[in-house]
Parts: structure tokens; sequence; C-alpha cells
């Protein structure tokens, strides 16, 4: 019965919500931004942040906060291949300061 609902709930093809932040783990690495865009072969995120070193990584993903960040420049949009993507996980929404 559950599977039903979450048929109902969930796009299989397009899973992410526009607007949501969320941390992408890549092959190489972590983004972390709000996703503006879904292509069919790349996210694109705004607001976004390279995550060199989560922390603790339930911690992290709960609060939205890291212990390395070197965000992308204020106001550009960063595209990422959604090949290259190993899991995301929506957190909460996060001001990325270089740190």
């Amino acid at each position: 019965m559950a599977k039903k609902n979450v048929k109902k709930r969930m796009n299989p093809n397009q899973p992410y919500k526009v607007g949501k932040t969320y941390l992408i783990r890549t092959v190489t690495n972590h983004i972390a931004g709000k996703i503006v865009c879904v292509g069919r072969l790349e996210l694109v995120v705004s607001d976004a942040a390279w995550i060199a070193d989560t922390g603790r990584f339930a911690d992290a993903v709960k609060s939205g906060v890291f212990s390395e960040v070197e965000p992308y420049p204020e106001g550009s949009m960063t595209i990422v291949s959604r090949g290259s993507i190993v899991d995301a996980v929506q957190i909460p929404p996060t001001a990325f300061t270089q740190k």
C-alpha cells in the first residue's frame, strides 16, 4: 500500500523538487544549493557551494551546516551533470559562507 502512495507523490523520471535546497554528492565532490531547473541530463543549482568537508554527515544533512565550504560566486548558476550524481538529499535552506 505504501508504494501506491509514493507513486502518486513522486515522478520517477524527476524526483527533485525545484526551489528546494539539496546536498548533491557526485562521483568527485559535493555540491549544495537550491535547484532551479531540472534538465534531462543536468540540474541547475543557484546559491551553490562546493562542500569540501561535510563534517559529521548526519549532522550536516540535518542542519545544513558544513565544516568546509567554498561558495560559487553570488548570483551564478551551477550546472551539475545528472550522470555524475551518486545521491542527493534535501537539506534546510542555507546561506553558504566560505569557511
